[in-house]
């Protein structure tokens, strides 16, 4: 699956870019392939010039995602800068409403702002008019939790300590009748500064990281991809994944790993005559493999939490059989249990804590990232009274 690119030249005229700060917890192998950079030299953010924008474009997609600091960003810059990495996607990537069905985990945690397709999401009660642009005031943003999403929780008193979890590791979609963005934006408006969390996996392994409160982390999928055995590259470039119609309403009364990583199978699913009216032709089969459209290499890139079947192609003939070679004669995998187990089995090792970048955010701080290409996901365990506000936008194409 390949992006038509502009053509970029070498350097647009007066951009500079550096790698994105990394703490010490970032490992060498994040650090070597320059996994996000900053961006400055950009005379308007909200009206790019065409060689500004081919060089941001380029760099988004050879880097995974993009931070420009200190910036003026309006709802109709961020609506703008989005669609232009993909203009024939003109709606939200969740519908033209701009807010998921009501039966969605999403509903409550999304705000749109008047008059474009751009959300408000954070925390806590937002009275300030230059973030609320045109919504009625106040508005009280809820930041989701891990507490009400995950089959186990970190206790009060832990989390009185700062100790919290990934919410839902996940790429920007809704899986059902759009595709997935090719970009997401965020822009940060207001946010606690110089405050730590400890995201614990709890999953065993003794996994923590520490973490920005509130921050926005990110592993590349190229590095999950890269980072598999043969016998497991040899599967992820051979199979592809059947998502729920209506995943978000299908996975809401179910329960979430402690990692963030999926669900655990308890059959606890919203049955499909339940969910939201639906047609099989919108049913969404994508791949597990994606090719990067400037690089040429594979992004493992799966939302793991909304995978139903797994369709697995058998070995081409030239190649060769081992004992360790998966599936061999293809498969459809249908057992929700083995699906998740395996896809699991598959993911986990890509969001080790080395291999994880979180953005540490600051007012008027704007990233990008290829949402073809990375998966994140929220941190943080935020007080009632803590404010959080930041603008997402991403548009999303009815077909690839």
């Amino acid at each position: 699956m390949t992006v038509p690119l502009t053509h970029a030249p070498a350097a647009a005229p007066g951009i500079t870019v550096r790698p994105v700060p990394c703490p010490p917890s970032v490992g060498k192998r994040v650090r070597d392939e320059r996994f996000g950079v900053v961006v400055s030299g950009i005379d308007d953010i909200n009206n790019l010039t065409k060689d500004e924008f081919a060089a941001v474009e380029r760099l988004l997609y050879t880097h995974g995602f993009v931070v420009f600091e200190d910036v003026d960003l309006t709802p109709a810059g961020q609506y703008a800068l989005t669609r232009a990495f993909d203009p024939a996607a003109d709606e939200y990537g969740h519908g033209k409403v701009g807010r998921p069905d009501p039966k969605s985990i999403l509903h409550p945690d999304l705000r749109n702002i008047p008059g474009t397709p751009v959300q408000l999401i954070g925390n806590g009660v937002v009275t300030d008019e230059h973030i609320l642009q045109g919504l009625q005031g106040p508005c009280k943003l809820r930041h989701p939790s891990h507490q009400s999403f995950h089959k186990t929780q970190v206790s009060d008193e832990d989390s009185a300590k700062g100790f919290t979890r990934f919410y839902r590791w996940h790429i920007d979609a809704a899986l059902y009748e759009r595709d997935p963005p090719k970009v997401t934006t965020l822009y940060g408006l207001q946010m606690p500064q110089a405050k730590v969390n400890t995201v614990r996996y709890d999953d065993g392994t003794g996994d923590e990281l520490a973490v920005p409160l509130g921050g926005t982390a990110f592993v590349s999928g190229k590095i999950m991809f890269d980072i598999l055995p043969a016998e497991l590259k040899s599967l992820a470039v051979r199979t592809r994944v059947r998502y729920s119609p209506h995943p978000y309403a299908w996975m809401a009364p179910a329960k979430a790993r402690s990692t963030g990583l999926g669900m655990i199978s308890e059959g606890k699913e919203m049955p499909d005559e339940d969910l939201p009216p639906w047609k099989e032709e919108h049913v969404k089969t994508l791949p597990v493999c994606w090719k990067n459209p400037v690089t040429g290499q594979l992004h493992f890139q799966v939302h793991p939490s909304g995978i139903k079947e797994l369709l697995i192609d058998p070995l081409p003939s030239s190649a060769t059989r081992t004992d360790s070679t998966l599936y061999p004669d293809g498969a459809h995998l249908t057992d929700l249990v083995e699906v998740r187990e395996l896809m699991y089995r598959m993911q986990r090792p890509g969001i080790a804590p080395e291999l994880v970048y979180t953005v540490d955010w600051k007012p008027r701080d704007l990233a990008l990232f290829h949402n073809r290409g990375v998966l994140h996901s929220i941190t943080g365990a935020f007080a009632e009274d803590e404010v959080r506000a930041c603008e997402s936008r991403q548009s999303s194409p009815r077909h690839l």
